[in-house]
């Protein structure tokens, strides 16, 4: 597992004549904050600016160096895929996490990437309780009974948070094993 963060301004490669497609500057998960759905790539253009993005079907490897895609046709404008209804990693980061009877929990740090480009868990900064969550610095995904997606708050079941551990969770302060 490792964070978010940790793709950001990555290269990216094609695999069929290993040219180099720009950097990772953002990445796109599904509104269920399940997976990661694209790689936002950057604007281009003076007047009509035009985003472009990578699906996450195209990927092959989120390397540690480098991200590798199929090839090198598979840069797309935003407009051609479903990222409007997609949120942006640095859109979620500073979210609010509350509980359901709304105590304030933390705010969303980063996000914890399974193997499979899976969200396992979130990162967390400003962590505004004591206890196991604030000593392990994460949550894990399957602890959401809300997105935030309509209100920006981030709704926990608390009690399984405090009680459900990531396989490694990470903390934004230390590096990850296989960084090591």
């Amino acid at each position: 597992m490792r964070l978010g963060k940790d793709l950001l301004n990555k290269p990216i490669f094609s695999m069929t004549d290993g040219r180099n497609l720009g950097s990772v500057k953002d990445i796109y998960l599904n509104n269920d904050l399940t997976q990661i759905t694209g790689i936002f790539t950057g604007q281009e253009g003076m007047i009509r600016r035009k985003s472009y993005l990578i699906p996450r079907e195209s990927v092959v490897v989120f390397g540690l160096d480098a991200v590798l895609v199929k090839n090198p046709d598979v840069i797309v404008e935003e407009t051609e895929q479903n990222a409007a209804e997609w949120t942006r990693l640095s859109k979620l980061r500073g979210r609010g996490v509350d509980t359901p009877n709304g105590t304030k929990v933390a705010n969303i740090g980063d996000i914890v990437i399974g193997e499979e480009g899976n969200i396992a868990g979130f990162a967390l900064a400003k962590v505004h309780v004591d206890g196991p969550i604030a000593d392990k610095g994460a949550i894990a995904r399957s602890t959401l009974i809300d997105t935030g997606a309509a209100d920006g708050v981030m709704t926990i079941d608390l009690s399984k948070a405090e009680t459900t551990d990531l396989a490694a969770p990470p903390s934004t302060k230390e590096a990850l094993p296989d960084e090591q």
